[in-house]
């Protein structure tokens, strides 16, 4: 891993979730819905009597060219890729990662020429033998490391990383409580670093379970499943004749029924907590919940934790908000270990991250 030159890359969190992916910088977030289609270099003319559709986002990278986001399946041949090996840099997630730089470019801030970047994986992809777990994070360091240009509508962008750091996607959720926005720890959230603290992520593609305690998961109450808000749109259209892209988009506009699925899916999500964590999340300090499925089971999630749930303000964005915290925070201990002139710097906090 090389050193960011922290005064001159700018730090960025990374949630390349199968939903959507998130990027959350100081200037604030983005998300772009992970639907993509390959752009096969056709297009129709305007016909009397029909109006002419406006194109989706249209991004242009070193494998080809693909149009992006929820009206994407319009527009050429879905690619739905959710295995584990797209993290490593597979072409549909790097035109997802320029699509949803560039929108955060158009919402927020011109892109930086350097960043660091911390990405966070589902923790499936970060579970084997430490062997399996170091190649994961050196295959996304090795895709992301270095320079990376493509074209976002006609319009060419470009950004290196310098640094880039694997973290999991509920430890995103957890620090994005912990900490502020400069990387320091809440004062009034500080004490509970050492206790337990549960995490309940449901995303599209899986629903994951981590309990921490002083920085390191409990193995016992750790867990994942597929049965993400992917295995609610299975339910709300059995037939098979939309694909999964145009389902998510069906969801997100409330054209989807999912009033009979929704009663029958939650129980499958809460059946694996209680399997897992069964009435000893009652001894956990706090039970975190984000994730875009967490909008559609609040009510439940709240009801089953009581006074211990915490829903973020945004609880899609929230884990690559944390991420981006995780960044900042890793930046304080590389400042702090310069002024001592000691290489590591920090405390044990800051290195439990």
């Amino acid at each position: 891993m090389t050193k960011s030159n922290d005064d001159r890359s700018a730090t960025l969190g990374i949630d390349p979730g199968a939903g959507a992916i998130k990027i959350y910088g100081a200037a604030g977030g983005i998300q772009l819905p992970s639907i993509v289609s390959v752009d096969g270099g056709r297009t129709l003319s305007r016909m009397a009597g029909l109006t002419q559709a406006k194109p989706p986002l249209h991004v242009r990278t070193r494998a080809g060219s693909f149009w992006l986001g929820n009206r994407a399946p319009d527009w050429g041949r879905l690619v739905e890729n959710l295995d584990y090996e797209r993290f490593a840099g597979s072409p549909e997630l790097e035109a997802l990662l320029c699509g949803a730089l560039s929108a955060y470019a158009d919402l927020h801030d011109p892109l930086p020429e350097l960043a660091d970047a911390t990405v966070g994986l589902p923790l499936e992809a970060l579970t084997g033998t430490q062997e399996e777990t170091v190649g994961t994070g050196g295959s996304v360091r090795r895709w992301l490391v270095g320079e990376h240009a493509w074209e976002a509508d006609g319009r060419p962008h470009r950004i290196a990383f310098s640094d880039v750091r694997v973290s999991s996607q509920p430890a995103g959720a957890l620090f994005d409580f912990l900490l502020d926005a400069t990387g320091a720890f809440v004062p009034a959230r500080k004490t509970l670093f050492g206790k337990e603290i549960g995490v309940v992520s449901v995303g599209m593609a899986s629903v994951e379970l981590l309990v921490v305690k002083a920085g390191a998961p409990v193995n016992r109450f750790t867990a994942g499943q597929s049965s993400g808000v992917r295995r609610l749109l299975e339910l709300a259209s059995p037939d098979g004749l939309y694909g999964l892209g145009e389902l998510d988009t069906l969801l997100r506009t409330g054209k989807l029924d999912v009033a009979a699925a929704l009663p029958i899916w939650g129980r499958e999500v809460t059946g694996l907590i209680e399997r897992r964590w069964g009435r000893e999340f009652r001894r956990f300090a706090l039970v975190i919940a984000v994730g875009g499925g967490v909008l559609l089971l609040r009510d439940a999630l709240l009801a089953r934790f009581g006074g211990k749930a915490f829903v973020p303000d945004d609880p899609v964005l929230a884990t690559a908000r944390g991420l981006y915290k995780i960044g900042r925070m890793q930046a304080r201990r590389r400042r702090a270990g310069d002024a001592d002139g000691a290489e590591g710097g920090g405390d044990d906090q800051a290195r439990a991250a």
